[in-house]
């Protein structure tokens, strides 16, 4: 008898035709549930599943704009097994959501592994924007940025927290970073150590909420100001640009003192990064020891 052909796997058949599935890496709002994109709420809608960090959470949201889409667990701890099933499903041509608790997953949050297993097969990654953390808080604290950097959160403790916050000192872009809120003044004052306590700064809390607040002065003034009336909620920290200058009057390279042309170079500068006048000369006399209304005088001198 002759043996009979087998049937092809329907569900592989299909996926053949509509090929592998998109993984969509969605922002969601950082507190206003508000502030969620209408091309996030329509692609949150059509996919076939959505790996959340926490389900319980993002129900909120789906209450908020109505949204169906079966929800599954995937956090920091989840197994590999979850990742694996999630990549299957993508494979088999589905389309899958990723998000977080707030903001944009990778973002000093979980979901990287999923999107670099995928992307490392060829799979499509699409990204979905919004809210953000980090600019919101870039925009309230009145500190210029046209570079800037972001350090995530610091370590807690030991060499390689040291080592950073150096680098955030040396650092002439504007720093933003991320801090629990019962840590927010020993790291502002760390900050304050190693950039020195006139360096500007600003304390974003509650971002998009009903608190939100905005602490901005120099980083020792904010320190204190969180010793005394500690943060709460969701804290992220604005530490102004360095100038590149060494304290105390000393020059960086010669190890000698900074003489009048140099400081009026280190002036002009800073005008030339966005600075008024009279900030920069106060700046370039403080941290070099020279007069202030010398630097001052000449720069208008010159104008």
């Amino acid at each position: 008898m002759a043996e009979q052909p087998t049937s092809p796997d329907p569900v592989a058949a299909e996926a053949s035709v509509r090929g592998p599935g998109i993984l969509y890496v969605v922002a969601t709002p950082i507190g206003n549930l508000g502030d969620m994109t209408l091309r996030g709420i329509a692609v949150l809608r059509s996919v076939a599943v959505v790996a959340a960090e926490d389900t319980r959470l993002t129900r909120r949201l789906w209450a908020r704009h109505g949204i169906e889409t079966r929800l599954v667990s995937y956090h920091a701890q989840s197994s590999d097994r979850r990742a694996q099933e999630l990549l299957a499903r993508l494979r088999s041509g589905d389309d899958v959501a990723l998000v977080t608790d707030a903001g944009t997953p990778l973002v000093s949050d979980p979901g990287g592994e999923l999107v670099s297993a995928w992307a490392g097969e060829g799979g499509r990654v699409v990204p979905i924007p919004g809210a953000s953390a980090v600019l919101a808080a870039l925009v309230a604290s009145g500190i210029p940025a046209p570079r800037w950097a972001f350090e995530g959160f610091l370590p807690r403790r030991g060499r390689e927290r040291r080592e950073r916050i150096t680098r955030i000192a040396a650092d002439d872009r504007t720093t933003v970073l991320f801090e629990a809120p019962g840590r927010a003044a020993a790291t502002l004052a760390d900050l304050a150590e190693a950039c020195g306590v006139e360096r500007r700064g600003a304390l974003c809390r509650e971002l998009t909420k009903l608190h939100e607040q905005v602490r901005r002065g120099t980083l020792e003034e904010l320190a204190a100001e969180a010793t005394a009336d500690p943060p709460r909620g969701e804290v992220t920290i604005v530490v102004a640009g360095g100038t590149g200058m060494a304290p105390l009057g000393v020059h960086a390279g010669s190890g000698g003192p900074v003489d009048i042309a140099e400081g009026r170079q280190r002036v002009a500068r800073l005008m030339a990064a966005g600075q008024t006048r009279g900030s920069a000369a106060k700046a370039v006399a403080r941290e070099t020891g020279l007069s202030r209304r010398e630097l001052f005088m000449h720069e208008q001198e010159e104008a």
